[in-house]
């Protein structure tokens, strides 16, 4: 299924209308967020359920949300999805992103398409803390299928609190960015 360019437009729309809104609210005490400590976050109809889960546990932890759909169980194609995360991460809006489908897979594949982009799907606590320690991952992808609620929360947990640090990972890190320009478009 592939999505229509009016289901595009909608989707496109919600955003819009919930960014303006959040930029038009009162301000509160707090300090705008900065990049840094700013998540994107989506999910396609499959991951919606874990998204609302995932987004409450994020604000716990401290940090500010941009959600990028979808916000209801009505079926949306999720590479459109894992697309708007991945150019917020790309762009330097938000420092990681995570994406959540069926099974993780398709996002990604889709994510990783963006320049700048390291997205890893994770399962366990132990890819979660690879993928940043050896590989830099700046994108989360978690399959709502495969994985409870509570896992998430812990994957997500060692994502955001693991480092890239040592030279010899940073070093390989920097040879998959080269990859990367190698077929990048002039």
């Amino acid at each position: 299924m592939t999505i229509k360019d009016d289901e595009l437009q909608q989707i496109v729309r919600q955003v819009v209308t919930r960014v303006l809104a959040e930029q038009n609210a009162p301000s509160s005490p707090a300090p705008a967020a900065s990049a840094q400590k700013t998540i994107a976050i989506g999910a396609d109809h499959g991951g919606v359920a874990m998204k609302a889960d995932l987004t409450k546990y994020l604000n716990e932890l401290g940090f500010a949300v941009n959600d990028c759909g979808t916000f209801s169980s009505d079926p949306v194609d999720y590479p459109d999805i894992a697309y708007a995360v991945a150019k917020l991460v790309s762009d330097g809006a938000a420092a990681r992103g995570i994406v959540i489908d069926g099974a993780g897979i398709g996002s990604a594949m889709t994510a990783n398409k963006v320049p700048g982009v390291r997205a890893a799907l994770c399962y366990d606590l132990s890819t979660a803390r690879n993928a940043r320690e050896h590989n830099d991952a700046n994108v989360l992808t978690l399959g709502a299928r495969l994985i409870g609620a509570g896992l998430a929360r812990d994957i997500v947990k060692i994502f955001l609190e693991t480092e890239c640090t040592e030279a010899r990972h940073q070093k390989r890190v920097a040879k998959i960015m080269d990859v990367e320009k190698r077929y990048l478009k002039k």
